[in-house]
């Protein structure tokens, strides 16, 4: 079976998509094709089939290639719950902690697991696209890699480089990055391709020409600045720079940005309403006032979170915001804050303590080692809906006699206040069906468009596809990749 791997010159220079769109075009070419990043690090994570989780681009991935997210998609996940600190999902299940000072050998030892969930997703297809991870060069990281080279000298797959254009010094990194590998990590790069390029391409031929001169590696395309990647799932970081848009007419929803955020491209379908203007507050400024629904977002270590929103003065203007008439949305960590009290007394996410939330619902949470993972439907506000669920601990007290959602096991989930304008969910994904987004935005009433969300997304992957169809050499990664299954 064929196998490709994308590699890029550093972090955020368009791997992800990239595979996306390649995994979009080849199953738009009849090829049975399925995603692999061996080790990724992210708070943005997706429950798949078979009741793990993987990262967030993994799963996008698979939708790209028309398939059921798995956990061989993503062997190794690393979720940041502290400077220094990540906690470890291998094969989709919580295994304990990666710390600093075990990091290379920890990774070391998680080979056997990545090569494992890479031979049997090899087996189940014609071809794999793989994405790695920050970048090669990063040859102090060189030693128990698993996530680049280490990865492809173990399976001996070809790479193809991503530069990105629209930082600068495309040709330097490129070319620098063949300077500094060892010469058998450098020998797996077969070739590259240039991203994020914006303006005539012409003016760029003699600067494709000395990369390819200057490294002996053949340039596979010249892809565009795309568009269409504003529709995709947020990637780690980069959406959280987005200021606001602005415009009159429309209402504000204000998202403040945790150092521990998870998940936020719950967010995502709101952007896609053309009423609503959603902002990402960064640490220093105020949420605005004028915000018509504040969103309190996943976290990956709930308890630091609150303090960090306490020292912002954040949990005044929530509060202030409230009184005025504001809808305040709490999605899993979020919904956890908007209670009187979190407590971990067994040191799931730190040392042993608790904190009190905003005490905006009346309930309680207390942490717990056992890991809810699990896709979900119901109704809420009387809307169906469809989402996932992925959260560490139990959530109890009075307020949950008034559930946000009944799931359709059977069980209630999340609380409202009695004012209505209070809500608290562990559901992810609640905002990407129709019906009941329109609900929750008749709650500080916005009209909602009415689009599925998901059906955005889907297009935006067929004109990803096209568009690299129009700018890469097709034709040529696919025999690169399948000369590597021979």
């Amino acid at each position: 079976m064929g196998a490709l791997m994308l590699q890029g010159t550093g972090s955020d220079v368009g791997k992800s998509v990239l595979v996306a769109g390649l995994c979009r075009a080849l199953a738009n070419r009849g090829l049975h094709v399925l995603p692999f990043k061996p080790q990724n690090m992210s708070n943005n994570a997706a429950v798949t089939v078979d009741g793990g989780e993987i990262g967030r681009a993994q799963a996008l991935q698979a939708l790209a290639a028309r398939a059921d997210p798995h956990t061989d998609m993503n062997p190794v996940l690393l979720k940041p719950q502290a400077d220094r600190t990540s906690q470890l999902i291998v094969h989709g299940k919580v295994c304990g902690t990666l710390g600093s000072a075990d990091f290379i050998e920890g990774r070391r030892n998680l080979l056997p697991e990545v090569l494992e969930s890479w031979h049997r997703l090899n087996a189940r297809c014609d071809i794999v696209m793989i994405e790695g991870a920050g970048s090669p060069a990063e040859i102090n990281l060189r030693e128990g890699d698993i996530a680049n080279m280490g990865f492809a000298r173990a399976a001996n797959v070809p790479v193809v480089l991503v530069g990105d254009i629209d930082r600068g010094g495309v040709i330097a990194s490129l070319v620098g990055t063949r300077a500094v590998l060892d010469p058998s990590d450098a020998a797996m790069i077969r070739g590259f391709l240039v991203n994020k390029f914006r303006g005539d391409p012409t003016l760029f031929d003699q600067g494709y020409c000395a990369i390819e001169r200057l490294t002996s590696w053949r340039g596979y395309g010249l892809v565009p600045w795309l568009p269409q990647v504003l529709r995709l799932p947020s990637e780690d970081a980069v959406i959280l720079e987005r200021t606001r848009d602005g415009g009159q007419k429309r209402r504000l929803v204000a998202c403040p940005i945790l150092p521990r955020i998870a998940n936020f491209d719950d967010l995502d379908p709101l952007r896609q309403e053309p009423d609503i203007d959603v902002v990402m507050v960064p640490p220093g400024v105020a949420i605005p006032a004028d915000a018509a629904m504040i969103v309190l977002p996943g976290s990956k270590a709930t308890i630091a979170d609150m303090a960090f929103l306490r020292e912002q003065g954040w949990d005044i203007d929530i509060l202030a915001n409230h009184r005025r008439g504001g809808v305040v949305l709490g999605i899993c960590g979020g919904y956890q804050m908007l209670g009187r009290r979190i407590a971990d007394p067994l040191g799931i996410e730190g040392p042993p303590r608790d904190i009190a939330g905003l005490g905006l619902l009346d309930v309680e949470t207390v942490l717990g080692p056992e890991k809810a993972l699990r896709r979900i439907s119901g109704r809420a506000l009387g809307a169906a809906f469809e989402g996932y669920e992925m959260h560490m601990g139990q959530t109890s007290g009075l307020g949950t006699h008034h559930a946000f959602a009944q799931i359709r096991d059977g069980r209630a989930d999340g609380a409202i206040s009695a004012d209505g304008r209070v809500l608290g969910t562990y559901c992810h994904g609640l905002l990407v069906g129709p019906a009941l987004r329109a609900a929750i935005l008749s709650q500080i009433g916005v009209t909602s468009s009415g689009a599925d969300h998901a059906a955005v997304v889907d297009s935006a992957l067929d004109e990803l596809a096209d568009a690299l169809e129009r700018h890469l050499d097709i034709e040529g990664l696919l025999e690169l990749a399948q000369a590597a299954g021979r």
